[in-house]
């Protein structure tokens, strides 16, 4: 595949790419239709070297502290306030009546409960009723907000109120700047529900880390009860919280990627060698994907963790308010200056390198910049910025994690309504986390897709020829939105200068 710079993000290159763009496409639509090309088979049961061994150490040692502290933070209050006699170090500190840690703990185990719940229930339901699943993701997340932050304000919490508010309101404009997607998303969510749907043991590799992800939520709520139970002051508990939620946030990125990982894998094998039943096909692929993964691609898992979803988040907001600034020309050029900021983020932490880490057994970074590069020459980078399958997935992931802080909160406030917003917010966190465990199959699947249509679209065409014949048509047509968009661009910036020539003054 040749690595060409064909489609820059910037509006500046759309109409320089666009024939190199057409040519890549038109290969790849001629191969299809021949059938004769096959795509080049990874050598997936070759050995591999162990990458970014670095952040490996580092999260393993993260693991070990953080373990350690909060058994210590858990066991003092446990059936005993101050049982290691750590209040003596933070008597500077003390502001609040200590609780036992065993009145917060089972609050976390129902939240656990609940996240697990919604989880699997939001994955089935994705896959039969995927249309309807769309439509709660994008509207209910904005009116859920927006309730939200009502009950705060009647509660007198006027910050968490305001906060509500303004997700609220930012949720909405989102949802009406990308509301034209929607259909294309919807098909491309349906497709991957579809292809993961065929192999139950990737479910079942989903359900194992799920358990995995309790195991390690049940110390972390131990501690996190006991930070919440202890006697310091509001200020060190919320300190304390932060810490132990930014620990909490990374390893559960890390199980979720892992996850990625091992069902990118299985999907990009399954559609390059044409069926999970071809000769072709690795012995036990499923298996030697989820050991490369926690193996020799594991460093490049963390690494990637720390950073990935910010950035992609990130992006997501800004390609949404970039599309509606219209021409105002001052707002334009700031955000623009924020865009190719993180689109150059973006080519080197991306959720597609995971797909190049679980097949070829790159590190994390030459794993971005070789996908983003391989979608530039294809131009399938336009497809991709058109797509917003993971916003909807990441919208119910929040969904799934607000609706478990909500019932944490509210268990809360019986007893201990003073501890409601700590309680609250870190089930949210934990709520998401168990969520996403389940919303990360079908992402995988999604990043498979794309990687493979970049690849050969003829591994889509076998496959789904509708889908591919839909596919490639959008593609065709974000290509000319492009290219009309360069013309716009190059024309306004040619006629400007005639605009503003001044007559010459005579002397």
């Amino acid at each position: 595949m040749n690595q060409l710079q064909s489609i820059p993000s910037s509006s500046d290159d759309d109409s320089g790419s666009m024939n190199t763009a057409r040519q890549s496409a038109g290969q790849s639509q001629i191969s299809a239709d021949s059938g004769n090309s096959m795509p080049m088979v990874p050598a997936f049961e070759d050995s591999r070297h162990w990458h970014d061994v670095f952040w490996l150490g580092i999260f393993l040692l993260h693991l070990v502290l953080v373990g350690l502290a909060l058994g210590i933070l858990g066991l003092n209050r446990f059936r005993k306030k101050d049982r290691l006699n750590i209040d003596r170090y933070t008597y500077k500190f003390l502001g609040n009546q200590a609780d036992l840690t065993e009145d917060y703990w089972p609050l976390y185990a129902i939240a656990a409960g609940v996240g697990t719940f919604l989880g699997w229930a939001w994955l089935l339901l994705l896959g039969s009723r995927a249309n309807q699943m769309m439509k709660i993701s994008v509207h209910i997340l904005t009116t859920y907000l927006a309730v939200l932050s009502v009950l705060c304000f009647w509660g007198k919490m006027v910050f968490w109120g305001v906060t509500f508010a303004i997700g609220s309101g930012l949720q909405f404009l989102y949802i009406m700047s990308v509301i034209d997607r929607l259909p294309f998303t919807m098909l491309v969510l349906q497709r991957a529900v579809k292809m993961v749907w065929r192999f139950p043991n990737v479910m079942r590799i989903a359900c194992a880390f799920m358990v995995i992800m309790c195991l390690w939520l049940g110390l972390w709520s131990f501690g996190a009860a006991g930070v919440v139970a202890s006697s310091i002051g509001d200020g060190g508990r919320w300190w304390l919280l932060v810490v132990l939620s930014v620990s909490l946030f990374w390893t559960g990125a890390v199980l979720c990627n892992t996850v990625h990982v091992v069902v990118s894998g299985m999907v990009f094998l399954v559609l390059i060698h044409g069926g999970q039943e071809a000769e072709s096909m690795p012995r036990n692929p499923l298996m030697q994907s989820l050991r490369y993964a926690v193996t020799t691609s594991f460093g490049s898992i963390c690494y990637g963790s720390l950073f990935t979803a910010a950035i992609r988040t990130l992006r997501w907001e800004i390609r949404g308010f970039r599309s509606k600034i219209g021409n105002n020309e001052c707002l334009l050029c700031c955000v623009d200056f924020l865009f190719h900021l993180v689109e150059t983020l973006v080519r080197f932490f991306n959720k597609y390198a995971y797909v190049q880490i679980a097949v070829y057994g790159k590190s994390f970074n030459h794993s971005a910049r070789d996908a983003w590069e391989l979608f530039q020459s294809t131009g399938v980078e336009a497809l991709i910025a058109y797509d917003c399958s993971g916003a909807v997935l990441l919208m119910g992931t929040l969904l799934g994690g607000l609706i478990t802080g909500t019932c944490a909160a509210i268990l809360t406030r019986v007893k201990h309504s003073d501890r409601v917003i700590m309680m609250g917010s870190t089930a949210v966190l934990l709520g998401m986390i168990l969520v996403g465990l389940a919303m990360v199959v079908v992402e995988s699947a999604v990043t498979s897709i794309y990687i493979c249509y970049a690849e050969d679209p003829l591994l889509i065409h076998r496959w789904d020829p509708e889908f591919f014949n839909q596919m490639s048509e959008m593609l065709h047509e974000r290509l000319q939105h492009r290219s009309s968009r360069g013309t716009q661009v190059l024309n306004r910036d040619v006629n400007r200068p005639r605009d503003h020539v001044q007559e010459p003054i005579p002397i």
